[in-house]
This record gives C-alpha cells, structure tokens and sequence, in this order.
C-alpha cells in the first residue's frame, strides 16, 4: 500500500454549514424556501448541482442551473467562513503525507477543491474536483486519474470517505474503502454498505491503513 486518496467534504473538512448558508442564500434569491441543515446534509455527496436540484421545490427543478449559479458565486466568497478542518486531522495526515502518496476525490466542483486543498491541507500532493472529461462519483474516472497523476496503481491504493458514495466509488475503482464516521452519513449506512473499515477518530486512520 503506497497511496491513500481522501474524499473531502465529511471526510476532511466539515465544510456543512458554509454549504447550507450559500444553498440558502441561493432559493432565497429566488423566493424559494430556506433548507434545514440536517436537509442539506441529506443533499450532499454528488455535487453541488445535484444539491441544489434536491433543495429546490418540486415545481422549480428547471431552475437548477439559475440557482446554481449564484449558489457557486455565492460559495466562491464564502466557502471558509465556517469551514474547517475535524479535530485531528491535521495532525492526521502530517502522519499519513509522510507516508503515502496522497490525493483529494471530491464531487465538489473542481476549482473549490483546487483552492481548499491549497489553503488548507498544502501537504496533499494532488485535488481532483468535479470538471469536464471526468465522471463523477460514484463513477471510477476520478480515481483513474488521480492513480494515473500519482503514479500509482489500484492494487497499491485505498480510499477514504465518509458516505455511500465513496463505498460505491472504492467498490468501482476496485480499491478498499476505510470509512470515517465522523462524517455526513451515519455509522449505520457505512456498515449496512460494507465498508471494509470504519474508523471513529482520525487518529486510527495510520492503524486502519496497515491492516488494509
């Protein structure tokens, strides 16, 4: 094992609230009702167009691409003022870069992925976000490419997630999945999904990674 790819939002950084906030400010641009944050946390994990279609009324889905835009310029702006990283995993993956190649897959729209990772986790070798060319998760092309750019082969990977999401995509890329229980899913969906592990706190991540 020489290489471990990390999924971001629920993985890495709770990233919900900044989420919830731009999603809002979006519908309410249009007069469309405000989501709960536990709504939005259901939204999440297939890209942002996909949650702003969820939080949309019934009767205004083809409005998906209007609001999305603004959501997007909204996000842009607004994407670190609540956003941060989970308690340990800092420490984490100082641990884990020194170790492994590493990669962020994220069904985030590609340019956000590109600057958190920059501003936030500089100790990443690679971001990979949703962009033209590559399917998103579950699909495996993101993974192919982020393996193809590292050098690395399937066989030498794991991926590391926190939602169904990240199960289907490991299980289609062919790579272990470690799931983080942290996250925006519960434990219960991880382990009804057949996570090969599922670790509690980002300080068993190091352990979990030597028994995969």
């Amino acid at each position: 094992m020489d290489t471990v790819l990390f999924d971001l939002d629920g993985t890495l950084l709770n990233t919900l609230d900044d989420l919830c906030d731009s999603t809002n400010f979006a519908l309410g641009e249009f007069g469309y009702p405000e989501r709960t944050l536990s709504e939005v946390r259901s939204f999440v994990g297939e890209g942002v167009r996909k949650l702003i279609e969820r939080a949309l009324p019934d009767f205004a889905k083809d409005k998906t691409s209007e609001v999305l835009e603004v959501f997007e310029r909204h996000y842009d702006k607004n994407k670190e003022n609540k956003t941060r990283p989970y308690d340990g995993v800092l420490n984490m993956l100082n641990k884990v870069c020194a170790k492994y190649k590493t990669a962020v897959v994220s069904n985030k729209y590609h340019a956000a992925v590109v600057d958190l990772r920059a501003k936030l986790f500089p100790q990443i070798a690679l971001a990979v976000g949703e962009r033209d060319g590559l399917k998103k998760k579950p699909a495996p092309d993101m993974v192919e490419y982020a393996l193809r750019e590292l050098g690395s082969a399937k066989e030498n990977a794991v991926y590391v997630g926190d939602s169904n999401v990240d199960i289907l995509t490991a299980r289609n890329s062919g790579l272990p999945i470690i799931a983080v229980s942290w996250g925006f899913r519960p434990r219960a969906l991880l382990e009804e999904m057949g996570a090969d592990i599922i670790i509690d706190d980002p300080s068993e991540l190091m352990g979990a990674l030597e028994k995969v």
